[in-house]
């Protein structure tokens, strides 16, 4: 076996790991200074793949059409991601390709987790429902929280926090989810660095009819100048703990709405998943930030989860930072999407190659 690149093109940032098969990974510069000797595939992480994409896809002319067709879901995300599919493409064009959808691990949301209370119409001809988001990083976590634990993912229920430039918390029992914050696009939920997470829609109707903001106007404001941003003045969480040890107002209400809005979700995340056995941080700010944790943490005593001052500020990388008598632990753990990405490149040329292999 070969290693596997894994490409994922988000909003703002082009980032690329060269993943070997004992899954160790290693950043890369960009695609023109990949070697393409000893490269068996390229994974591109591709955030909505709508009701088209039930699991990976090798990439064709059709799949690629499919994407195309799902970026008004994710504007943000799956137009840089063809982008980025293009340019592989080009460079890599007798190596398979593999699309590997962020929606893919929300498949099995039940329906009242699913489905909007809108109209039939809405839902059935214009695929108006949830999706959920940040798969393969919950899948990640899930999978390493059980091994933290000592325990089977199949009797493991988690909340599973990815906090970073987007954040969405999801419920995981037996290694499914449940439910998650996020929706029918990455705008849904909690507070993100830039992005407003869920407000009352009356608040979109009454932009437009009162204040003249069309519809580019309000997505804008809500997607770019909104979350953390709009509230303290800056969308990285390390400059607003910097500001408000700083005596800021406004960063002190920034870092507020974000712990009390992400505490609230797992409250409700962990009704979804019939109870929480821990709480689980991935992300950049979840990995990064010890006052975000603990300032959520402190918000979750009634959940029966409590965390450990000391091993908090000292956890690097994965880690159970719980106090030793909490009955809910609380984890950190390393994002890896690139090795669940990776790993699904594998089995779908894997696949591919016993489907097309002449028999005998």
């Amino acid at each position: 076996m070969g290693d596997v690149l894994v490409v994922n093109a988000g909003s703002t940032s082009l980032k690329l790991h060269r993943v070997a098969p004992d899954e160790t990974s290693a950043p890369v510069a960009g695609l023109e200074a990949v070697d393409a000797i000893g490269i068996e595939a390229v994974a591109h992480r591709v955030v909505h793949g709508g009701e088209a994409f039930v699991r990976p896809a090798l990439i064709d002319p059709a799949v690629r059409r499919a994407i195309d067709d799902l970026e008004p879901l994710a504007p943000l995300h799956n137009a840089p991601a063809l982008d980025a599919i293009d340019e592989a493409l080009r460079r890599f064009p007798d190596t398979p390709q593999v699309a590997v959808f962020d929606t893919l691990f929300h498949a099995s949301m039940p329906p009242e987790a699913r489905e909007y209370a809108v109209p039939r119409r809405w839902r059935d001809e214009w695929g108006v429902r949830r999706y959920g988001f940040h798969g393969l990083s919950v899948a990640w976590a899930a999978e390493r929280s059980a091994a933290l634990l000592g325990r089977a993912a199949a009797d493991l229920r988690l909340v599973v926090c990815h906090l970073g430039g987007g954040c969405s918390v999801t419920a995981v029992a037996a290694g499914r989810s449940c439910d998650t914050t996020m929706g029918f696009s990455p705008l849904e939920g909690v507070p993100m660095a830039t992005r407003s997470g869920s407000i009352d829609p009356a608040v979109l109707v009454y932009l437009e009819r009162t204040h003249g903001m069309d519809a580019d106007d309000i997505d804008h404001a809500l997607t770019a100048d909104s979350g953390l941003l709009g509230l303290g003045g800056s969308g990285d969480m390390r400059d607003l703990e910097a500001a408000a040890r700083d005596g800021s107002d406004a960063a002190r209400l920034a870092i507020d709405v974000f712990c009390h809005r992400v505490a609230g979700a797992v409250g409700s995340m962990a009704i979804a998943a019939g109870g929480m056995d821990a709480v689980v941080f991935t992300g950049g700010i979840g990995e990064g930030s010890p006052g975000t944790r603990a300032a959520i943490s402190r918000r979750l005593g009634v959940l029966g989860a409590e965390l450990d001052p000391e091993r908090n500020d000292a956890v690097g990388g994965d880690g159970d930072i719980a106090a030793s008598g909490s009955r809910a632990r609380v984890l950190v753990v390393a994002s890896r999407e690139e090795v669940v990405a990776a790993r699904a490149a594998r089995d779908v040329t894997g696949r591919s190659r016993c489907e097309t292999a002449p028999p005998g």
